[in-house]
């Protein structure tokens, strides 16, 4: 896909599809309790996204975690086989779609296996700042099972994503070393110039510029007034890497409450995610209160 030139269009914010099915996220698991309570909407989300022209759709394990699970009465296998459902789920929603719209013999749309940060699996917006207050060996030990359980599936793609901190992007900078499967590493910023810890976006491009399992460096869950920046300075950074660029609406989110404030319009989206290119991305795409709507805007101003 990438050596093609053309752009690669990801899917958007599962969480918001998942609740436009009538699913209530409103608790410390968020999209991952419906991965454990409603799996069926999870392939319907995935085929919605599909149905729009994403070509690659990233799994409901961005919350997903043996802490998080253990901490609602599950054991710890009970816990990985859902981390692991989660790719599976994906590989089912690929499957019918493929087969509804009789594409037998043509390449499917690849599965990006999603792991979020730390701050994620707390569920108190911490993802937003990254000062977590604990050691980088706490973070390993975190990060490390999740990963080498989804890096066991046949996933395409590791996606590491909404990273906010150096601290943070040195561990997965490690672990990933190790891992078969190839990734991208993203990041939340603040600003057109800074990731949510206040670190420059350039040195964490250069961290993962000669990296040899990440093919991907970026932005996601970042509003999208700053990614044409942000672009240019991974870019700068990092010039033999792919871009990959998938913010939020713009929208602000209350951690306290839950809720977003704030709108964005599917065409206005389509446009700028056209000036992502051309500043850069050749991976494009949407994360919170992105839906299928804005996914198909993107497609129609970025690919034609």
């Amino acid at each position: 896909m990438l050596r093609s030139g053309k752009p690669v269009l990801l899917d958007g914010g599962l969480s918001n599809e998942l609740e436009a099915l009538g699913m209530d996220l409103n608790n410390s698991l968020w999209s991952a309790s419906i991965l454990k309570n409603n799996q069926d909407a999870i392939i319907k989300a995935h085929l919605n996204y599909l149905r729009a022209g994403a070509d690659i759709i990233i799994t409901s394990s961005y919350q997903a975690s043996e802490m998080g699970f253990e901490a609602v009465g599950l054991a710890q296998d009970q816990a990985q086989a859902l981390i692991i459902k989660s790719v599976e789920l994906a590989q089912t929603a690929v499957e019918e779609f493929m087969r509804a719209h009789s594409l037998a013999g043509y390449n499917p749309p690849l599965i990006a296996a999603s792991i979020g940060p730390y701050g994620a699996a707390m569920a108190d917006g911490s993802e937003y700042h990254g000062n977590y207050g604990i050691t980088s060996d706490v973070l390993k030990c975190f990060h490390l099972s999740r990963l080498s359980l989804l890096d066991g599936t046949e996933a395409d793609i590791l996606a590491c994503e909404t990273i906010p901190s150096m601290q943070e992007a040195r561990v997965l900078h490690d672990l990933l070393l190790n891992a078969n499967t190839p990734a991208w590493v993203c990041f939340s910023c603040k600003d057109g110039e800074r990731v949510s810890d206040g670190t420059k976006i350039e040195q964490l491009a250069m961290l993962f510029k000669d990296h040899p399992k990440v093919i991907a460096i970026g932005i996601n869950c970042t509003p999208p007034q700053y990614v044409n920046e942000l672009i240019g300075r991974i870019k700068s950074a990092a010039p033999d890497k792919a871009i990959i660029a998938y913010p939020n609406s713009g929208e602000r989110y209350d951690a306290y409450t839950k809720t977003w404030h704030g709108t964005v319009e599917p065409l206005s989206c389509g446009l700028a995610a056209k000036s992502w290119c051309d500043a850069g991305a050749i991976i494009i795409g949407g994360c919170c209160r992105m839906g299928p709507e804005h996914i198909k805007a993107m497609k129609e101003q970025s690919l034609g």
